[in-house]
């Protein structure tokens, strides 16, 4: 296999342009291709107006030993094989019950589908509802309905990703291939091929929908059980060792227990309840640092002709931005899950507070951008050393958000911000929000450190981003869920202190991001099939 990096074609251009290249690097005719696949695509937007993707490419050519001969560009090289992630299970104990994984997001999903390919009929718990289900609760509730605790943007099929951007790009070195693993199973359940090449790939909360559902439906196949509105509410053990744990129906309230030997806590950034009951059973937690800050909106079109330009040609798609600034007070002021062409959502899972996260749709057409722009703040800001008090420190900011608010989004003009006065309608920019929303003053919700810090980071923005500080910009808070404000301790064998319990994700503080949370899944379910033989049996959902 040839490679071909750095290739770069000015946009637009057809596919059979970019063979042509190819051919034309190579110094080969066409009859001599057997075929060629994109391995990675980038825009590069720097010599705007004038604008390339950036390819790597992959070839099959005859007489692949004579071209390596010949005096080819320095950009052509012999492709190493990349590694084909296939895990084999090498354990020798044996389970007397089928290992439990508690939370449907990416990670447990991933875990789940792991180790139901691997023969291990997996049990797959859900405090929330099936995916169908959970998204007309959640519509219901953006149009004014009441708040449902166990189905809602943070909890049900899929996790709190399903209703975000749907990225899937991630910075964790991955020489095991789990990372190219995660991204070919989104492509075999309904994700769009390109996100196989995609520099910066996402699928966007439509998709995300049909692509869990239908790896749910695969695990049953495989002999898995899934149970939604099944919530795990205690861990049984037995000289160090989980026995078992007890389950809550949340539709009726009825506690069962159930044996088992391995339990995969997958349960997200958001399972405060989970996270007490932890506390109270003395499992081994440290508390973390996380970010906390605002959404951003802007016009989608403002954003699009910074980065790409005024003369953009036509295919683009809506832009995106990764901003950062170091402030002189030592905070890190950064963005976080931009969504171009998005929506702010009202991202509540508890009554009385309120928390906002960003969303896209696979098209990424919506009219605003909006972003996250977050400070970083570590367990000195938290006021305790109570290993939850980064948890107590989320739910002060969100029960501010809720007064200020008025029970709906609080909203506040950049402008006003600054002047530490309320807004009362919008300028330029009109919001773009899945639920209700109110204008106020949303700087008294934050400690004075945080709110200076904010408005001092994105009037920096604005250097990099012309209008970007622009007093009719939109914010809206508070935006609280950014990662886990606590880490579940695991050691080498990825156990915790309980032998067979297994923390695992973005809620045990093992990951950011869908890619990570789910390549996190796949690396605990290898975990446990280094400890366990295959459990041979059937399961129905």
């Amino acid at each position: 296999m040839i490679q071909i990096s750095n290739l770069k074609l000015q946009i637009p251009h057809t596919t059979k342009r970019l063979k042509e290249k190819a051919l034309k690097q190579l110094h080969i005719r066409e009859q001599d291709l057997i075929g060629f696949r994109i391995a990675k695509r980038s825009l590069d937007a720097r010599k705007k107006p004038v604008l390339y993707y950036v390819y790597t490419l992959e070839l099959s050519v005859k007489n692949e030993a004579g071209l390596q001969k010949k005096n080819l560009p320095k950009n052509v090289n012999v492709c190493k094989a990349k590694p084909i992630y296939a895990p084999v299970p090498t354990g020798t104990e044996t389970l007397a019950h089928a290992p439990i994984i508690a939370g449907s997001g990416p990670a447990g999903l991933f875990c789940a589908y792991s180790l139901a390919k691997m023969g291990y009929a997996p049990v797959l718990v859900e405090r929330g509802e099936d995916v169908d289900t959970r998204m007309q609760d959640v519509e219901a509730f953006w149009n004014g309905g009441s708040l449902k605790p166990n189905s809602n943007v943070q909890f049900g099929e899929g996790g709190a990703g399903t209703f975000s951007d749907g990225k899937l790009n991630t910075l964790v070195h991955d020489k095991e291939g789990r990372g190219r693993a995660v991204l070919e199973t989104f492509v075999k359940f309904g994700a769009p091929k390109k996100i196989l090449y995609d520099n910066k790939p996402h699928v966007g909360t439509d998709i995300l929908a049909v692509v869990v559902k239908r790896m749910r439906e695969e695990i049953c196949r495989l002999g898995g059980q899934v149970h939604f509105h099944t919530q795990v509410t205690e861990l049984l053990t037995e000289e160090g060792k989980l026995t078992g744990i007890k389950l809550q129906d949340t539709h009726s309230g009825e506690v069962t227990d159930k044996p088992t030997q391995a339990l995969v806590l997958a349960i997200g950034h958001s399972a405060r309840d989970t996270f007490e009951m932890l506390k109270r059973k003395e499992i081994p937690m440290t508390t973390k640092a996380f970010a906390v800050g605002v959404r951003v909106e802007h016009k989608q079109s403002m954003i699009n002709e910074n980065q790409y330009g005024s003369a953009q040609p036509d295919g683009l798609p809506a832009a995106p931005y990764k901003l950062t600034a170091n402030l002189e007070n030592g905070r890190g002021v950064y963005t976080f899950c931009m969504c171009p062409g998005g929506y702010v959502v009202n991202a509540s899972s508890e009554a009385g507070r309120l928390a906002v996260n960003g969303m896209s749709y696979s098209g990424r057409d919506g009219q605003n951008a909006n972003s996250a722009v977050i400070v970083t703040v570590t367990p000195e800001d938290y006021g305790t050393d109570d290993v939850l008090a980064g948890m107590a420190f989320q739910r002060k900011l969100e029960e501010a958000a809720y007064r200020a608010g008025e029970g709906k989004i609080p909203v506040q003009l950049f402008g006003d911000f600054c002047e530490d006065k309320a807004s009362e309608a919008e300028g330029r920019v009109t919001p773009q929000m899945k639920g209700a929303y109110h204008w106020t003053n949303l700087r008294p919700v934050f400690p004075e450190v945080i709110a200076d810090s904010l408005e001092e980071g994105i009037r920096s923005f604005d250097q990099k981003i012309k209008g970007y500080a622009d007093a009719d910009t939109v914010l809206s808070g508070v935006e609280s869920r950014t990662s886990s404000p606590v880490r579940i301790l695991r050691d080498e064998t990825l156990q915790s202190s309980v032998r067979g319990l297994y923390p695992c994700g973005e809620g045990a503080g093992y990951a950011g991001g869908i890619t990570s949370a789910a390549m996190d899944g796949l690396k605990t379910a290898e975990a446990i099939s280094r400890v366990y033989r295959p459990f041979d049996m059937s399961g129905t959902c």
